[in-house]
């Protein structure tokens, strides 16, 4: 027999992070006015932190009077305790903290290698902080890129600002980007602006790095020409011309064929006027959502969290560039038929797999995961790691609900005349209807945003395979 009283021992650390007794570290965080004496035990430290586990064995780390002494001037005192207690105890409220708070709170952790403490703070950010994340994104990338520990963070800034680049692009912050971060976001092919608009974006941003050069292009100079061409050079070929129209680079990109590679604008210009001339030249596609499965239902963002409850993590645990699996298109059924002879002769014994319905007269989706294979024996099948989920507005991802299987042995029904989860019928399809959470075996709690039955405009089956 074996007995577990660990939330016994979380609250005996917790009373010695709050009584400090027998300390053999001091930590002395802030600085000038500002400094605090913080007490701790050098055991726990290097268990939980890495960069404590390094700096502790080493010889040379200060002590007085037995004592281990660090400084850490960067980080104030108040967040030092909210990290020293969840080093202790594993706890952590990040509910009374504002945005730029919980962002100076994740520089602190990256300072001290706590790769835990890391992701679950940008997971808080991502999820919970959309206001904060979106009006300082000049800062913010600009913060991430100097840590390459905030993955999460980083992908989903560049994400949200290609998606929605007005909110860079249109900022006054915008012409203070550094060089390297405009560099990548041009390189983005999922950046949603006209070429057009990134040329004129990018004349504004250069003539912001040199405030004495005159406006206007006509009225330059030698010297102000020289100094323009070293500034724009790194971004001519993130420019796509040959997807702006002839009117456009005529009036509005011609002008600066001084600071424009000559070959580059000859060819343009064929490109425009002899459309039937063969150049050799590599033409870059335009830009475009990234659109990586085939779905006329959902998007990357949906995959990205199907990832996500496939692997039981937090929704946002996974983002749309760093989905980990592929999402096979077997089925559509206003493709190949909306029956389920029609579903089964495409789907079954094909892996693991995973439904999605589009509810009639709404922006609903709902749906199940199927982590074994389909076919058609009429057998139940148990399973945990099943799910059904529903989005109350697919264009909103906040309005998702997720609800595994208990395991028991009714999980996915496999019979030739249903698409089943659950002995009750917890979502089904029969006879060009759909139903959900009939009496019976259930198998999975209730999700009350899925009607009792309900029609739907059409559905889609993926095979769901690990990269």
């Amino acid at each position: 027999m074996s007995f577990e009283y660990s939330q016994e021992v979380i609250r005996d650390y917790e009373k010695l992070f709050e009584t400090d007794e027998g300390y053999d570290v001091i930590i002395y965080a802030g600085e000038n006015e500002n400094v605090k004496e913080i007490h701790a035990f050098s055991n726990i430290l290097r268990i939980r932190s890495q960069y404590f586990r390094k700096t502790l064995s080493n010889e040379l780390t200060k002590k007085k009077d037995g004592k281990f002494i660090f400084n850490f001037p960067n980080i104030s005192p108040q967040y030092f305790k909210i990290i020293l207690r969840f080093i202790y105890c594993g706890k952590l409220d990040l509910s009374k903290l504002q945005g730029p708070e919980i962002l100076k709170l994740l520089m602190a952790v990256d300072e001290l290698k706590i790769q835990t403490l890391i992701l679950c703070i940008q997971e808080y950010l991502i999820k919970h902080q959309h206001e904060f994340l979106q009006k300082n994104p000049t800062e913010i990338l600009e913060t991430v890129y100097q840590h390459e520990a905030f993955t999460d963070l980083w992908n989903y800034c560049l994400e949200e600002i290609c998606t929605k680049p007005d909110i860079l692009f249109n900022s006054n912050k915008f012409v203070n980007l550094k060089a390297p971060l405009l560099e990548l976001l041009l390189k983005r092919d999922d950046l949603l602006l006209d070429e057009i608009i990134i040329w004129n974006s990018l004349i504004k941003w250069c003539l912001s790095q040199h405030p004495t050069i005159q406006q206007d292009v006509k009225k330059w100079n030698k010297e102000e020409i020289v100094v323009m061409e070293r500034t724009i050079h790194r971004f001519i070929p993130l420019i796509r011309f040959y997807h702006i129209s002839s009117a456009d680079f005529i009036t509005k990109v011609y002008l600066f064929k001084k600071i424009i590679p000559k070959d580059l604008v000859n060819n343009i210009l064929v490109f425009h006027m002899a459309p039937d001339e063969q150049l050799n030249i590599n033409i870059q596609p335009s830009r475009k959502p990234k659109c990586v499965f085939d779905s006329i239902i959902i998007n990357n963002k949906h995959f990205a969290n199907f990832s996500s409850w496939i692997e039981k993590k937090n929704q946002f645990h996974h983002n749309e560039n760093n989905i980990p699996y592929n999402f096979n298109l077997l089925y559509r059924a206003s493709r190949d038929g909306n029956t389920t002879a029609a579903f089964h002769a495409k789907c079954d014994n094909k892996g693991a797999t995973i439904i999605v319905v589009k509810i009639t007269n709404s922006e609903q989706i709902v749906g199940g995961y199927n982590p074994l294979f389909w076919d058609s024996s009429g057998t139940f099948k148990s399973t945990s790691d099943s799910f059904l989920f529903s989005f109350t507005n697919k264009n909103n991802l906040q309005s998702a609900k997720v609800s595994y299987s208990n395991g028991n042995q009714y999980s996915i029904y496999c019979h030739p005349d249903y698409v089943h989860f659950g002995g009750g019928g917890n979502l089904f399809f029969q006879d060009g209807m759909w139903n959900s959470y009939k009496s019976g075996c259930s198998s999975y709690p209730k999700i009350d945003d899925i009607p009792a039955s309900f029609k739907a405009d059409d559905y889609e089956v993926f095979q769901v395979v690990k990269k």
